[in-house]
């Protein structure tokens, strides 16, 4: 009898075990922003109100609550850099569909925005976003109209968040779908201006003693930046803490492995396009035309991990992203 019991006793800690190390993930909805907790701490707040020209993320915080991107321009930090003021915490948009911007962002200043190279749009909320509390992992989706600057509706972003919690490590997966539904077709420009895109603390920047790195055993934003990489950590020296951000491309994404706009000043963008830029070719194309009623999608993971690369297994943590499934569009 006593052994008989041995197995059930074995089954019902080991179940303890995984009960215990569940997280839960849940939402609290506010006017325009939806705040992320993991376990009753604060990840990430997503931002999606008519008072900013597109959706993004801000902040996101490493597992203990230690803040990984810029603070500006939603919060002034003492000696914090206030450059590319469309730069906040995670962002998805591209510098040219259709011959309009919807990375960069007007500034007011008439002057100044009579130089943007393209029209500027913005990328306006349809309805409010449905969140899904749940164990180890919550979802947002979100619909968008991409709105060019005669108010013409151009097409429909929806974008798709998953947060959860894998081991230590705090992870965002982004899906975003861009869809030509509004009767025409939509080309997404050649420009090294998109399409994901993570602005990073100023402790991140090269300069700093940061470490740039990328899947093919590349290191420094001179040696990564316009290359095609599966994978792009930052790490560094942070309040005293060795912390990190990996971002990785899906495999079933367009272009793949995708071209980075990885800069030593702190921006980290995943951008299939602009190979004219990453090439200094002029004569190369790199545009995608999604078709009138067509759809194009990307997947992108985002860890925030501590330690550097080094103390993290970052190709099994790739393969195991590599493996899922595109989710119900």
């Amino acid at each position: 009898m006593r052994n008989s019991l041995l197995p059930l006793i074995c089954l019902s800690l080991c179940c303890c075990v995984i009960a215990s190390a569940q997280t839960q993930v849940s939402f609290k909805e506010k006017p325009n922003k939806i705040e992320v907790e993991i376990d009753g701490q604060p990840f990430t707040t997503f931002h999606y109100g008519p008072n900013w020209p597109k959706p993004f993320l801000h902040p996101l915080r490493e597992a203990t609550g230690l803040v990984v991107t810029r603070g500006w321009p939603l919060e002034t930090n003492d000696g914090e850099s206030n450059d590319h003021h469309w730069h906040r915490g995670l962002w998805f948009a591209h510098g040219d569909i259709n011959g309009v911007d919807f990375w960069r962002e007007t500034s007011g200043d008439p002057a100044r925005d009579q130089k943007l190279p393209l029209p500027v749009g913005r990328i306006v909320s349809k309805a409010a976003p449905k969140a899904q509390s749940g164990k180890q992992q919550g979802t947002v989706v979100a619909e968008f109209d991409l709105v060019a600057p005669d108010k013409k509706v151009l097409g429909t972003l929806q974008l798709h968040f998953t947060f959860q919690r894998l081991a230590e490590h705090n992870v965002v997966d982004v899906q975003a779908t861009i869809r030509a539904d509004h009767g025409a077709l939509l080309k997404m420009g050649d420009t090294e201006e998109g399409l994901l895109g993570f602005r990073f603390a100023d402790a991140f920047k090269q300069e700093r003693g940061a470490t740039l790195a990328n899947s093919e055993g590349l290191k420094g934003t001179e040696n990564i930046w316009g290359k095609r990489a599966r994978w792009v950590d930052y790490s560094t020296e942070l309040k005293g803490q060795r912390v990190g951000v990996v971002i990785f491309d899906h495999p079933a994404n367009p272009k793949h492995p995708t071209f980075w706009h990885a800069r030593g000043y702190g921006l980290n963008a995943a951008n299939p396009f602009g190979e004219h830029d990453f090439y200094n070719d002029k004569s190369r194309d790199g545009s995608v035309t999604v078709p009138a009623k067509g759809s194009l999608t990307f997947r992108y993971r985002i860890l925030i991990h501590q330690g550097g690369l080094d103390s993290i297994k970052v190709e099994p943590l790739y393969s195991a992203f590599a493996k899922t499934k595109l989710t119900e569009k």
